[in-house]
């Protein structure tokens, strides 16, 4: 089962991942979201759409910006919309 770890702590964990672009996405569902706070950071892909970011928070360390969603996307990409992927150290395992 994916699951998605950063300093220690679960990020996410599912057996319904979607991997786009060599990224694994999350269900919104699978996340635990304590460990997650809202940026106001927000990216364009064009054929996604915008994007918008989570910083995490673990045991006090903050990695920001490091997960990111589609709240709506773009015709092509309706299988990831709400759906969470991750970068910036957080390592995704697939075993």
């Amino acid at each position: 089962m994916p699951r998605a770890i950063w300093n220690g702590a679960v990020l996410a964990e599912s057996d319904n991942t979607v991997v786009v672009e060599g990224n694994h996405y999350f269900p919104a569902d699978a996340i635990n979201k304590q460990y997650f706070q809202a940026s106001e950071t927000h990216t364009t892909c064009p054929w996604k759409g915008v994007a918008s970011y989570y910083s995490i928070e673990v045991d006090g360390q903050v990695n920001k910006d490091a997960a990111w969603y589609y709240p709506s996307t773009k015709e092509k990409a309706k299988n990831i919309e709400g759906y969470v992927a991750f970068w910036k150290g957080v390592k995704v395992e697939t075993k």
